[in-house]
């Protein structure tokens, strides 16, 4: 069977960057860079069959002139014939799946379109246009490869559990319980990374000369920050992958000197990381390392961070969030901010570098802005984001404003974009957050 699996482009929706300084519009983030790991494990999950993953951002990366999406996809049906067509969703790249999925429906009605991914997980209901066939929520490796196996012996899909069916009468979802799947652990597929060899060079980090991969050590998160859908998309619940594991993986990637842990949180389980960079120490893994590390973790145990760096922790995400207490109480962050003061110390010490990110309410009154421009050049950090706090469906802070908000387009829903109404005008309020993102050390792009 003949599968094509393809990442969407990414919005191009950027108020921030519309309406910045023109000095600071080149630290602005303009894309994420990254393989799509979760396309990786569904191709896994069925390579026995004959499966393509193509990564539109990469090829509108390294090809500027490369077609319109519609044509794009055409040229990818043409030449690959595929009976299945698989997307991967997040919200503000929701639209560019429905684009994939009708082009596709218009070329042959006959092939298959199946959705996944964060967007289906937390929103499977938006999935209602026709072009859609089957909608797949959750960690679905092996509902997607029973799909593919049904799909292939002519069977029925309504006898497939954990999925849901769009007919004419709407969505149905199948009846049963799905398997229980450990996709952490037991379960776990290892990507394989050959299938992104064509967009290597589209994978680099500012200056860096060297491309870099995803890993992820765990999925979920044990916090419960109000504004965050990696939580919610867990259901609360957080799951550890095993060390062995992880050590396979990393002796699999040496045309990837760089690697990112795509956690939402790296260092959970102080004792399984210090395991993790034992054991990579013990099998000469050399690699360059980036973290998401919150504050208090760095705060209240430098010993942990001294020994990640001699391990090649050089860059950390750090989620400042804010600079005032009552704020990060209100994102149920756990957090003060002295510790982000305490943890920019606790990393520079230890030669890491910081990307400090900081999420602006649209609240915010110039009196506000200026506050945090005065916190942020006092505690500048090497790197620093600027993004405007967005209830992204799905997530507590949406059900707290969602009758406040007043932009429904999707491509918006990527934190450089305010969806509800602000206390300053609309294009101040996105160029002052413009010029903050100048407030910090550093002169490179990350």
């Amino acid at each position: 069977m003949k599968i094509l699996l393809i990442n969407p482009p990414r919005s191009p929706e950027n108020n921030i960057l519309k309406f910045a300084p023109e000095e600071a519009k080149r630290f602005i983030h303009k894309k994420l860079i990254g393989p799509p790991l979760g396309l990786l494990t569904i191709a896994a999950a069925v390579k026995d069959h004959d499966v393509t993953v193509f990564d539109t951002k990469g090829e509108y990366d390294l090809v500027p002139d490369t077609p319109a999406l519609n044509m794009l996809v055409l040229t990818l049906l043409e030449k690959h014939q595929p009976d299945l067509v698989g997307v991967t969703a997040i919200t503000s790249e929701f639209d560019f799946c429905i684009e994939i999925c009708r082009t596709v429906k218009q070329y042959d009605p006959s092939i298959l379109t199946v959705a996944g991914g964060l967007h289906a997980t937390l929103c499977p209901g938006d999935f209602t246009d026709p072009a859609f066939d089957i909608v797949i929520p959750g960690q679905c490796p092996h509902i997607f490869r029973n799909v593919v196996r049904k799909k292939e012996r002519g069977g029925s899909l309504s006898s497939i559990p954990g999925i849901l069916i769009n007919t004419a009468a709407g969505l149905k979802r199948t009846p049963r319980q799905t398997a229980p799947w450990d996709t952490a652990g037991a379960d776990y597929l290892m990507p394989d990374r050959n299938h992104l060899k064509r967009w290597i060079d589209a994978y680099k980090v500012g200056n860096s000369p060297y491309p870099s991969t995803y890993v992820f050590t765990s999925l979920g998160c044990p916090y419960k920050c109000t504004f965050c859908s990696i939580w919610t998309q867990f259901k609360g619940k957080y799951y550890q992958r095993t060390v062995e594991s992880l050590i396979t993986e990393l002796k699999t990637i040496d045309e990837y000197p760089v690697v990112r842990f795509a956690d939402a949180n790296t260092v959970v389980d102080e004792q399984f990381m210090l395991h993790l960079f034992k054991r990579m120490e013990e099998e000469g893994i050399r690699k360059t390392f980036i973290m998401d590390i919150r504050a208090d973790v760095a705060a209240n145990r430098p010993d942990i961070i001294e020994k990640l760096a001699r391990g090649g922790l050089k860059v950390v995400i750090c989620g400042f969030e804010s600079f005032r207490d009552e704020e990060l109480r209100k994102y149920h962050k756990d957090s003060p901010a002295i510790d982000n003061q305490e943890a920019v110390k606790v990393f520079e010490k230890n030669g890491i570098m910081v990307r400090g990110n900081y999420v602006i309410p649209p609240d915010y009154t110039v009196k506000d802005f200026d506050a945090l421009a005065q916190y942020a050049d006092r505690n500048r950090v090497v790197y620093a984001g600027y993004t405007v706090l967005t209830p992204m469906p799905g997530t507590i802070y949406y059900k707290q404003v969602k009758d406040q908000i007043i932009d429904h387009n999707y491509r918006k829903y990527n934190f450089f974009n305010s969806v509800m109404k602000t206390t300053l005008p609309h294009d101040e309020f996105h160029t002052r957050i413009g010029s903050l993102w100048l407030i910090k050390k550093g002169t490179d792009v990350i």
